[in-house]
């Protein structure tokens, strides 16, 4: 499998390091990274960042005012997955399947630029996102960007355990290489999805934290402006710190053979685009 690394929208809120922990000007950089796997026989997306309909302005009630003004949001087709995958040589029909971390907004964007595709996502977050009641979570589920989807598939944890955490394997249609990791807090039903390569184990990661220093075995550390929005976002706070901390503990003891990431920091980004798996 060959694996593409995408940035699939990009956020520039004011203050800079305060939130990226590296920016120089007043504005910080932050990514939306998702992953493009060739499979034998399709394409599978790892989240999607936004969609055509969000940078187009025909987004009805697709994104929610004040969270784009808060992150300032820069949306450009170019960075679209159905754009990125195309100028691979790709059609949108050959994306057969996008496994979901969770449903927010920048995550879930661009699912109906793949209408034909299956999309997965653990049973817990489509129930949440279904249901969606007080204002962080009308904010974050934006019904408008999955209305049209035609083949859900949902998930409960079961299975062999996978370095210690739960495990959802035998994802319907998908190789074995592929399982999904349920790190709930950010949201109600978050997961991390795990992939097997020739050189061991890459952990999408999603939301369940947001800065690669929170993962720092020995000195743990965040940008205060992310570790706010984190806490705004919470769903679940005392899950969310007791997976940073699960988390951590994987990546010091088994770093290894897994590589962690998450999909707002764009150091690892950088740093992965560029791999030889990339």
């Amino acid at each position: 499998m060959r694996i593409h690394h995408l940035n699939c929208g990009s956020h520039c809120p004011v203050g800079g390091a305060l939130f990226d922990g590296s920016s120089k000007g007043a504005l910080a950089h932050i990514c939306t990274h998702c992953l493009l796997v060739e499979a034998a026989d399709s394409l599978v997306l790892v989240d999607t960042g936004y969609g055509l309909k969000d940078v187009t302005g025909f987004s009805g009630r697709r994104l929610p005012v004040a969270w784009s003004l808060i992150l300032n949001t820069r949306l450009r087709e170019r960075d679209t997955a159905i754009r990125q995958i195309e100028a691979l040589g790709f059609s949108g029909r050959d994306v057969r399947h996008i496994v979901l971390t969770h449903l927010d907004f920048d995550h879930a964007g661009g699912i109906a630029d793949f209408p034909h595709a299956r999309v997965h996502v653990m049973a817990t977050e489509r129930e949440a996102a279904d249901n969606a009641r007080g204002f962080i979570a009308r904010q974050r589920y934006r019904p408008a960007m999955w209305k049209d989807v035609r083949e859900w598939r949902t998930y409960e944890p079961s299975g062999e355990a996978w370095f210690g955490f739960e495990a959802v394997r035998g994802l319907d249609g998908l190789p074995s290489e592929f399982l999904m990791v349920p790190l709930p807090g950010h949201t109600l039903g978050h997961a991390g999805v795990a992939i097997r390569g020739d050189d061991g184990w890459l952990l999408n990661a999603g939301d369940s934290f947001m800065h690669d220093g929170q993962l720092d075995p020995a000195h743990p550390h965040c940008p205060i402006g992310i570790d706010i929005y984190q806490a705004i976002m919470s769903s679940d706070r005392d899950a969310r710190l007791a997976n940073i901390e699960r988390l951590r503990g994987l990546k010091r003891d088994n770093g290894a053979s897994v590589r962690i990431f998450a999909s707002h920091d764009g150091t690892q980004f950088t740093a992965m685009r560029h791999s030889p798996e990339a």
